[in-house]
């Protein structure tokens, strides 16, 4: 069964349910589904930031801070 069978299927049976409870804990787990993915997606990007970080100093695409707090200085 591919997984849009599955799906449908799931969809058919979770019409079925009648229990409060049981409809609150599948909600649960597709919460925490979405949290994981999302937490996932978010560690990814941070080492992508990381890295992209480490090559730009490689790199002396850098800003001193004494540099920048007298740039930010100017903004006034």
């Amino acid at each position: 069964m591919n997984l849009e069978a599955r799906k449908l299927s799931f969809i058919q049976e979770f019409l079925k349910v009648q229990s409060e409870e049981t409809i609150s804990h599948l909600e649960s787990i597709l919460r925490k589904e979405k949290k994981d993915t999302f937490h996932t997606i978010s560690i990814e990007k941070l080492n992508q930031r990381i890295d992209q970080s480490l090559d730009d100093a490689k790199n002396k695409k850098i800003t001193e801070v004494n540099d920048l707090i007298s740039e930010i200085e100017k903004w006034s």
